[in-house]
């Protein structure tokens, strides 16, 4: 569930998390590896998104663990389920998948009154040559944001590192919907831009939880937003990719707290 990106303003102090309660997210985070591990087994052609809802619904309660999706400002699942031109924030539904498709899968779960977020995007059956060359290049350029949450380094390298990979390789970030901080509540201080262009530039400090998630058009950088009120799509209706992790600062380096 992602943030939509606001006029800059002076930001509320960020919450810094002790090494027990980044244990504690490690362990919703887990939950968050599992239910995505399992939805990304089923996405086959035939699949309708709400089965994949229902799925993480049950995956979650199996664990112990609650959708923090479901609910939160009237969102009414349990998972986003994005299917080709749409970037984030899908609607399981009866839509069926079909051979060629991508999808992008984000969940989030709350275990013990802290919350993890993930999302990948997979392919539904054998995809071109083109769509799978969108979902490398977005999933190194998570890994290369990833890698410079270190403390002394600052927001902006996150953003620059996402940034540079995706416009090398001839994509585009999307300006309207940013990453997050993430520990008691789901969207924490600070806001995570996936581009340099009026990001800040905070200094990264041990304790730090961030949710870091590029999210890559194929053509135009614009997204328009459907009639629900939820679902973000690519303006001229190119492909969209999205993956995302739960990542702590340390002073031992990044730790991503949302691997199975």
């Amino acid at each position: 569930m992602k943030q939509a990106r606001r006029a800059r303003r002076r930001s509320p102090e960020v919450i810094l998390k002790s090494e027990r309660e980044i244990a504690a997210m490690r362990q919703a985070g887990r939950v968050v590896a599992t239910v995505l591990a399992r939805l990304a087994a089923a996405v086959a052609p035939g699949v309708r998104t709400a089965d994949l809802d229902r799925l993480a619904e049950q995956t979650a309660e199996e664990l112990g663990a609650i959708p923090s999706f479901k609910g939160y400002n009237g969102y009414p699942a349990s998972i986003c389920a994005s299917v080709n031109d749409e970037v984030i924030h899908g609607i399981p539904g009866p839509r069926v998948l079909r051979e060629g498709d991508l999808v992008g899968l984000d969940f989030g779960a709350i275990l013990e009154g802290w919350q993890a977020d993930a999302a990948v995007t997979v392919p539904v059956g054998q995809i071109a040559p083109a769509a799978r060359h969108l979902l490398q290049v977005t999933r190194e350029a998570l890994y290369r944001g990833i890698a410079q949450a270190r403390e002394g380094r600052q927001l902006c390298d996150i953003s620059a590192a996402v940034q540079t990979h995706v416009e090398r390789n001839g994509y585009s970030v999307v300006r309207e919907l940013v990453g997050h901080g993430i520990g008691r509540e789901m969207h924490e201080p600070p806001q995570i831009p996936n581009f340099v262009e009026g990001a800040s530039c905070l200094e990264l400090r041990t304790g730090m939880t961030l949710a870091i998630e590029p999210m890559v058009n194929a053509g135009t950088e614009e997204v328009t937003l459907d009639a629900d009120g939820w679902t973000f799509r690519t303006r001229d209706g190119s492909l969209s990719a999205h993956f995302e992790h739960t990542v702590a600062v340390t002073a031992g380096g990044p730790v991503i707290l949302t691997q199975p």
